[in-house]
């Protein structure tokens, strides 16, 4: 009977442990930005469960979180969105203790950012906008955001960003301007820009584009380099240029939202992604570039020239920025274009 009694104790035991949740580490991230393997090993290594819901505009992601979606503990905005989120008070201050490795960041990153501090966001991957191409199909192209309107050949089989702060402000750049202006008669003459572009092009898309020009659909496409880094990685007759009238550059950010249940986690996250070796291999499967020194030492070479761009090049570059209540006139230009036959 006393042995009956011990094999029913050890079996409630056992069941009692299986019944037991792990912590989970709710992310809310961009589609196919982080090297999958790596979230398995942190998944591992602090025995809890990490799940990822994605995005793909960062207007998108603010209306989700202001509509009730509170859910999230770490989230993947740009900085402009960053800065709006803050004012907003949806974030957490970032507590630095709880990240050794904010040693590794680049120092260069303060050229670039909004918030060299690091206040409310710690780097994640700095991105930036230009054009892709077919080399065989396009041949000989000017690197010009011209091209959108001049190569008319290519009619139907081009894309441009479903994003009015990036399709706007590359027409801002192409016309000399800023791409942060909010001078009215400048938004006005990269609408027409834009509607001049859109008379060319199959659509406006932010996903579909990468696997369209990798399989032929698309021949000539604005998309984010690291998009296409991916691309070029499976087909070197993949070009891509960075125009020469400017681009423009932003930086996706780790943040953590006030609402978040499990913060001492999302932190560890933080903290092992900006380990040197992890940074890399993110690198290496986002083509994306982190700005973190430490990592250098685990890339190859090759990594290095394809995902870090030349600073000569990077000059020519301009961050996107908050714009406040500037925003509506991006808004008021975005739905004439979209309206424009």
């Amino acid at each position: 009977m006393q042995k009956m009694l011990i094999a029913m104790f050890a079996a409630l035991m056992i069941l009692a442990g299986c019944g037991k949740s792990k912590t989970t580490l709710y992310v809310y991230n961009w589609s196919e930005y982080i090297d999958p393997d790596l979230v398995t090993e942190f998944e591992k290594q602090n025995d809890c469960k990490v799940v990822i819901d994605v995005f793909n505009a960062n207007e998108a992601m603010l209306a989700k979180i202001q509509a009730g979606s509170t859910g999230y503990d770490l989230i993947v905005p740009s900085s402009y969105m960053v800065k709006i989120m803050a004012q907003k008070g949806l974030l957490e201050p970032i507590d630095k203790t709880k990240i050794p490795t904010l040693a590794n960041i680049d120092p260069a990153y303060a050229a670039t950012a909004l918030d060299p501090q690091m206040t409310y966001g710690v780097p994640y991957m700095i991105t930036f906008t230009g054009i892709a191409y077919n080399k065989t199909s396009v041949g000989e192209i000017e690197p010009s955001w011209s091209v959108f309107e001049k190569r008319t050949d290519l009619k139907g089989r081009i894309t441009i960003l479903d994003d009015m702060r990036e399709t706007i402000g590359a027409a801002l750049k192409y016309r000399g301007y800023s791409c942060n202006s909010t001078n009215e008669a400048e938004l006005a003459e990269a609408r027409d820009v834009v509607v001049a572009w859109k008379a060319n092009i199959a659509k406006f898309e932010n996903e579909q584009y990468k696997n369209g020009i990798a399989n032929g659909e698309f021949q000539l496409v604005h998309g984010y380099h690291g998009d296409i880094g991916q691309v070029q990685l499976e087909d070197d007759n993949i070009g891509f240029l960075l125009p020469q009238e400017g681009f423009l550059i932003s930086c996706d950010e780790l943040v953590v939202p006030k609402s978040a249940k499990n913060k001492d986690l999302a932190y560890r996250f933080i903290a092992y992604l900006h380990e040197g070796e992890v940074a890399a291999r993110n690198m290496a499967f986002t083509t994306y570039w982190c700005p973190n020194t430490a990592a250098l030492a685990f890339m190859e070479d090759v990594d290095k020239a394809s995902i870090i761009p030349e600073p000569e090049a990077f000059k020519r570059g301009e961050v996107i920025d908050d714009l406040g209540e500037n925003l509506k006139l991006y808004s008021k230009t975005w739905d004439e274009i979209k309206a424009a036959k």
